[in-house]
């Protein structure tokens, strides 16, 4: 079984042997041994956790986007969804308005809200779902779609909407992306975003706003 390299092992406290009475040459170099062993396990420690890989970990590295532009689709058409705004970064990117992107292996917590929109006279589904990659190579994420229904529209200028919210563990490694698609039952669905508005004053709405955050580098 291969071993993680990121797994920190603390090293056993040394076990010095008893000391004679008179000065041997022996001992000396028994002793001598066996602390030089604890500290070359103690410095492989602190290397693994303070080195290239442990110490960017050790900033937990994070990412938080967010879309503030309406999004439509075809209906019945996979679509990507977009991300214009990288509120914070820290060795997670975002690439070309929709790969977020780290830098460090290990598990990720991803968390995302969508506001969705429906303005059909019936009733609309909408879908969520993940992609993983790495350089050219994409694939679905396994169990990870979200099946959203909304209602029919209040009336023409009062649309039923709603906000929905997931979050996953991935197992990500060096300079793999998460991309985010959707589609929908029918094109009057759209993921919204909203301008503030007054009485009483509130602030403006995202479409969409996705945080990707390390977990931890030590994973089974």
């Amino acid at each position: 079984m291969a071993t993680n390299p990121n797994k920190v092992i603390v090293p056993e406290s040394p076990n010095l042997p008893l000391g004679t009475e008179q000065y041997e040459r022996r001992y000396q170099d028994q002793f001598t041994n066996v602390l030089r062993l604890y500290f070359n396990r103690l410095a492989n420690t602190l290397q693994t956790l303070f080195g290239t890989a442990g110490g960017k970990v050790l900033g937990f590295p994070y990412g938080a986007f967010q879309s503030t532009v309406s999004q439509t689709a075809t209906a019945n058409t996979a679509t990507l969804l977009t991300l214009n705004t990288t509120d914070f970064s820290n060795e997670v990117s975002l690439e070309t308005l929709s790969k977020i992107k780290v830098v460090n292996p290990g598990l990720y917590n991803l968390q995302l809200s969508v506001q969705i929109y429906n303005l059909d006279n019936a009733s609309q589904d909408i879908y969520i779902w993940l992609k993983q990659g790495n350089g050219a190579t994409i694939a679905d994420i396994v169990g990870s779609t979200g099946v959203v229904g909304l209602p029919a529209r209040k009336s023409a200028s009062d649309p039923a909407h709603n906000i929905v919210a997931w979050n996953y563990f991935i197992n990500m490694a060096k300079d793999d992306f998460i991309q985010i698609y959707w589609s929908t039952t029918h094109a009057s669905m759209s993921i919204h975003a909203y301008a503030a508005s007054g009485s009483p004053t509130k602030p403006s709405t995202a479409s969409v706003v996705a945080t990707l955050s390390f977990v931890s580098a030590v994973y089974t």
